[in-house]
């Protein structure tokens, strides 16, 4: 988005990626995510807001996209009442039926094509008249004459333009200017420093919420962005905090009667995951999808850094808020910047991941393929019925395999190939639980595969996936554990043993860098083979590490975030095994590499 903070026509983005293209332009849990696994605690009014993930459209890609004829009339100028209803009418003919309900409006309604903003007297954000001439009301009103929500945006703080020397007067608060709500040396806050840091120590800055809230839901909106959020947003520090505007916005809404869902952005601090899951009802976890170029998005620019960054946030998704992954673009085609394997590949994290559904396409375009990606109805019922969000069960590699346990005691499975090459990818039901047999059933083309018996394998092209719903038809998984921290085991180089509440033992192995080494000895196998070893492990971000049996076949396996060093997770690694007594051991190399909890190795490969 542009920031407000910038002298009209001058652009601004919302991360660090974009400000880039800007600039270039200008010159323990150990087991899978399960049915009763801890979910947000929602806040009074907020469960049936957030309930599921929200699905449906929002226009900040086509303002963002240079693509040609999106906005003719300069930046970010799509966004106009005409164009907005346009896509309300193609939503509620084409989508509604689905499950999308949502028209939300992104960054720039207050502002003209020169990016000048206009206020209310009471320093509160007014409809451009080029863009929107009969205000905001009547929009929502006709979004909801559709039978649809209506979403709006603002960013957090008081926008600089507002401010008025201080003298502007705060509606409903008698004595109160817009120099009482904010900190006296006007401080900057939100990801741009486009606006003054309100000082809630003040009680004229909670009014001031209260008063832009009261003028949403007297407008008839259903759903606010509240953008440039810290910590995040590319900024930290006490500046940058923006909780207690979160939290006063949250009482804001709840004084107006009306349910809104606050969605916060972006790229928001897992550190204080514990505050967006107590005031909102979704929380943007990553940067912007949109590469703001040509198209609309683009696999490099950043879709694909979702698998990375999605894992340290799973567990905390579920009803009453959600882990906002930002706009599903893949309903235009050539527009949309993707091939067919990544526009699938795509869609298919977002809805495994339980992330809002919500796209940023031109409605009035939808090529067939798209269409049935966001139409196809076993892919939406998994998104937004009880089956608990995946996360990866193997490492973080270019081929990867996500998975979670549903309520009715199968899986969802999805197979990536991630690589720039086409490749082969095995879900072995071992890392699942279970052996034996299973029924698999292809949820992209609702077609039922027969029954595999201890893995699934694919052939995917680049940037490829499958997405399977696995029923086991075989027993239970049998393992032998082995805990890091044992005296039998082996720790050399800075590797040493320490306390860990979320470990199964209490303690794990850390300080696994610099050369530094974990061996488990006497690993103990009746066949040889190659055995899915489950590792559980802490790692408050993504490293690597070398794993390797006897000394031989080394394999580096990245292992995702579990969030943060607190919390254990698993992931399972395909290790070679000789019958009888082995050696596994873990290598940091050169660099950083997890902590490690225990492993637990099948009885049988």
């Amino acid at each position: 988005m542009r920031s407000p903070s910038y002298a009209p026509g001058t652009p601004a983005r919302r991360s660090a990626r974009a400000v880039l293209v800007l600039a270039l332009t200008a010159a323990v849990a150990t087991t899978l995510p399960a049915a009763g696994a801890a979910t947000p605690t929602p806040t009074a009014g907020t469960a049936a807001v957030a309930a599921k993930p929200y699905m449906g459209w929002s226009s900040w890609s086509m303002q963002s996209s240079k693509y040609p004829g999106l906005n003719p009339d300069g930046d970010y100028s799509y966004l106009t009442e005409r164009n907005v209803l346009k896509q309300t009418n193609a939503m509620a003919a084409k989508l509604k039926p689905y499950g999308y309900e949502y028209v939300n409006l992104d960054s720039g309604w207050w502002r003209d094509q020169d990016w000048k903003p206009q206020f209310d007297q009471y320093a509160r954000q007014k409809a451009d008249p080029g863009r929107f001439p009969r205000g905001m009301k009547p929009l929502a009103d006709d979004i909801h004459a559709k039978g649809l929500k209506a979403g709006i945006y603002l960013p957090v703080g008081l926008e600089k333009e507002a401010y008025g020397d201080g003298k502007v007067p705060i509606w409903n608060a008698e004595g109160c200017t817009t120099a009482d709500i904010v900190h006296g040396d006007l401080r900057t806050t939100n990801g741009w420093d486009s606006s003054y840091k309100l000082d809630f120590s003040r009680p004229c800055a909670q009014k001031y919420i209260d008063s832009q809230a009261r003028l949403i839901a007297d407008w008839g909106y259903d759903f606010l962005k509240l953008d440039g959020v810290g910590p995040g947003s590319g900024k930290s520090g006490d500046q940058y905090d923006n909780v207690a505007d979160v939290a006063a916005w949250q009482r804001a809404i709840a004084a107006t009667g009306r349910p809104i869902h606050l969605e916060i952005s972006w790229s928001l601090d897992i550190g204080r995951v514990a505050d967006w899951k107590k005031y909102s009802q979704g929380w943007r976890i990553d940067t912007d999808v949109e590469c703001y170029c040509n198209t609309l998005v683009s696999w490099e620019n950043s879709v694909d850094d979702r698998w990375d960054d999605v894992p340290g946030w799973t567990r905390h998704a579920g009803p009453g808020g959600w882990n906002d992954l930002d706009s599903l673009d893949v309903g235009n085609g050539q527009m949309d910047g993707l091939t067919k394997a990544e526009r699938q590949s795509y869609a298919t994290l977002w809805a495994i991941a339980k992330s809002p559904l919500y796209t940023g396409d031109d409605l009035t375009r939808l090529d067939d393929y798209g269409l049935s990606l966001l139409t196809n109805r076993e892919v939406i019922a998994l998104n937004q019925g009880s089956t608990p969000p995946a996360r990866p069960v193997t490492p973080s590699d270019a081929q990867q395999v996500w998975a979670a346990k549903n309520p009715d005691g199968s899986y969802t499975v999805a197979l990536f190939n991630l690589a720039d090459a086409p490749a082969a990818v095995t879900a072995d039901w071992t890392t699942l639980g279970f052996t034996g047999r299973a029924a698999v059933r292809d949820l992209w083309n609702h077609e039922n595969l027969g029954t595999y018996k201890n893995k699934v394998t694919q052939a995917l092209p680049a940037h490829g996936s499958r997405l399977f719903t696995v029923t086991p038809r075989g027993s239970a998984l049998t393992t032998t554990g082995y805990e890091a921290e044992s005296p039998a085991n082996t720790l050399s180089g800075n590797a040493s043993v320490a306390g860990c509440d979320a470990c199964s033992g209490g303690q794990k192995v850390g300080n696994l860098y610099g050369g530094g080494k974990l061996r488990f000895n006497d690993v103990t196998v009746a066949e040889a083979g190659t055995y899915w070893v489950k590792v559980a492990y802490v790692s408050g971000d993504a490293r690597s590490v070398d794993v390797s049996a006897n000394g031989n076949g080394v394999g580096r396996h990245k292992f995702p975030s579990t969030g943060d060093w607190g919390t254990a997770e698993t992931v399972s690694v395909p290790v070679t095994l000789k019958a009888g007594a082995n050696t596994i051991t873990f290598d940091s190399g050169s660099g950083y590499a997890p902590d490690i909890d225990r492993i637990d190795v099948p009885k049988s490969s």
